[in-house]
């Protein structure tokens, strides 16, 4: 059933309540998600984007309840990403001559997933779509987070459909903000933009600033995913102007596996000399081998610094290690200070391998790392204190 967002806009999407891995198994949705889809009904009626695959069939015959397909005059696909346009395929053999508004790029990902030639209409920035009383503006998004991807703004209601922006993944049957827990709110917003935004920080910027730019007024932001910002819009704005800009808190998190419990321990005494170091900073701690890595990766965006440490195997760091560390590379974190440490029996290789890899990751790495043979005794402990008091100490 649709759920009425304005007069004119009502949501028609699905809440998925059961989903706990997205993007294949790469990231973790502990509370869910949502696939937030939207019919605008003026003059004209817009549907604006789908739901994900799996639910095509109970979206079309929800989307049937609520109007009749052939009244439909417009699709806007503001994403290809199948969890936005799953459903395309079966909404288009009922009605396969309405015409498809998106960029140009989205028309090379929707042909090249689902083979169609559908009617595509391709929008850039600046364009409009006259409804009747009202317009949509397109303004076009690359790298937020796909090339493809686009926002839509509707002119007398003041909507921003903002597509994977702003969003967040969290199922819930009140779907407005100001009506959720604000804790978990603000949490899956925060691992949403860390783990999926982080690397397009400066594109986020631009796109804030340009569309301030616009001067458009803004009464709410309906989001492809998670909640409908109406109470305060811009708070969210707000926050990922914040989040773009390097952002880190007066936190150190300590991230390791281990073997025999050597590394552990090292991570442990380490943690330890920190807080002496500094009393006020937050200290963290992980096995990520134990750990969901998007809530580790999450905690780490927070941090102004990093510890990373494994013991050595095969001449090599631990693979969850250095799994993680790769998931780190990627996601391009800046102005954030790091060091490595390990335990080892007889070649010890990890602890510089770990620092390589902090260096191309660009951290800033502050010492040579720590290594350790075999589980720490009475003076291994002291120098592992040691290690993280004078850690504590150059970041604080």
């Amino acid at each position: 059933m649709g759920f009425t967002i304005t007069e004119n806009v009502t949501w028609v999407g699905k809440v998925d309540w059961e989903l706990r891995r997205f993007h294949g198994e790469e990231y973790s949705t502990h509370r869910g998600t949502s696939y937030n889809s939207f019919l605008v009904r003026d003059e004209k009626t817009v549907l604006i984007d789908t739901v994900w695959a799996p639910f095509s069939s109970e979206f079309v015959e929800n989307l049937r309840r609520e109007i009749d397909l052939s009244k439909i005059d417009y699709i806007i696909a503001n994403h290809g990403e199948v969890d936005h346009s799953g459903a395309l395929p079966e909404l288009m053999r009922l009605i396969p001559d309405t015409p498809i508004y998106c960029t140009a790029n989205a028309v090379k990902s929707l042909k090249g997933q689902y083979h169609q030639d559908w009617n595509f209409r391709t929008v850039k920035t600046g364009d409009r779509l006259n409804i009747g009383s009202k317009e949509l503006i397109f303004i076009e998004a690359p790298m937020l987070h796909w090339p493809d991807s686009m926002f839509c703004y509707l002119t007398g209601d003041s909507i921003l459909f903002s597509n994977d922006a702003f969003g967040q993944h969290l199922a819930t049957d009140r779907i407005f903000n100001d009506l959720v827990d604000q804790a978990e709110l603000h949490q899956e917003s925060m691992k949403y933009y860390a783990n999926i935004l982080t690397p397009f920080s400066s594109l986020v910027v631009k796109k804030i600033t340009e569309f301030a730019n616009l001067g458009l007024p803004l009464s709410m932001i309906c989001t492809s995913h998670g909640v409908i910002w109406r109470e305060n819009p811009l708070q969210i704005v707000e926050k990922y102007a914040q989040w773009a800009a390097n952002y880190q808190e007066n936190q150190i998190t300590v991230i390791y596996d281990t073997m025999w419990n050597g590394t552990r321990r090292m991570a442990e005494l380490i943690a330890e000399g920190i807080t002496e170091g500094d009393q006020e900073v937050a200290v963290k701690i992980y096995n990520v081998a134990r750990s969901d890595k998007n809530d580790v990766i999450t905690e780490v965006f927070r941090s102004k610094a990093l510890l990373v440490g494994s013991p050595t195997v095969n001449r090599g760091m631990l693979s969850s290690a250095a799994g993680i560390l790769e998931e780190i590379r990627g996601l391009g974190f800046r102005n954030k200070k790091a060091a490595a440490f390990g335990a080892y029996g007889w070649s010890g290789e990890s602890v510089k391998m770990i620092t390589e890899r902090l260096k191309e990751s660009g951290f800033e790495v502050i010492n040579e790392g720590l290594k350790r043979l075999w589980n720490p005794d009475e003076q291994g402990n002291a120098e592992c204190i040691a290690f993280g008091r004078d850690f504590a100490q150059q970041v604080k």
